[in-house]
């Protein structure tokens, strides 16, 4: 019998005000989807969290999630190297070093330069199409399905949680995606990086 699909933590949307049982009822599924999730990537996910409602965003979308992953995990920046093995190193020189900073430098102006057309809109890069459940209040639907797709993937690979180079292979196999809008416009090869992520899965992996 085929196992339900996984759920996503869920993050109270910053605009709306909500009961007190709602709030403990997503607490509660947000502490036992985070159970799946390597401490690494819970604390790219709480870093997402945190930057959507810095910049008074209704929702955390994919571009959060790559700006916390690329700050946060680094297994995810070594991933940016022109090579196939990831080290779990921080490479902060050559071609990788370059690239990560150049899309940093894109994330950091989304609330000054070409980010200003995302605010006040939904992400819905036709992975799935935009919806209203509870269920992903607080996440645009590319969002939710980045995460979907990054526990499936760590399932299929038999690993019990997900990490960050999954999420990451996530984002970049939705090329339609806030996330890998980024990556394009600061010259990442994106589907050269998803085929890397492909044949690299499982070399690196840490604790989690």
């Amino acid at each position: 019998m085929q196992s339900p699909p996984p759920r996503v933590p869920e993050q109270t949307a910053p605009t709306r005000a909500d009961n007190a049982p709602a709030r403990a009822g997503a607490e509660r599924r947000r502490a036992a989807a985070e159970a799946r999730l390597t401490t690494e990537l819970v604390s790219v996910l709480s870093g997402a969290r945190r930057r959507a409602l810095r910049d008074g965003d209704a929702q955390i979308d994919t571009a959060h999630l790559l700006h916390s992953l690329l700050e946060t995990d680094p297994e995810v920046r070594s991933a940016f190297d022109s090579g196939d093995q990831f080290d779990g190193g921080d490479h902060v020189g050559g071609q990788a070093g370059d690239q990560v900073v150049k899309v940093l430098g894109y994330l950091v102006q989304r609330s000054i330069g070409y980010g200003l057309r995302w605010q006040r809109t939904v992400e819905d890069s036709g992975a799935m199409p935009v919806v209203r459940e509870r269920a992903m209040s607080g996440w645009s639907p590319g969002a939710v399905t980045a995460m979907r797709r990054a526990l499936e993937r760590a399932a299929r690979h038999g690993e019990p949680r997900a990490r960050g180079l999954d999420l990451l292979a996530a984002l970049v196999s939705d090329r339609e995606c806030r996330a890998v809008d980024v990556l394009v416009r600061a010259g990442v090869d994106a589907e050269a990086l998803a085929e890397r992520l492909s044949r690299a899965h499982g070399q690196g992996a840490g604790p989690g």
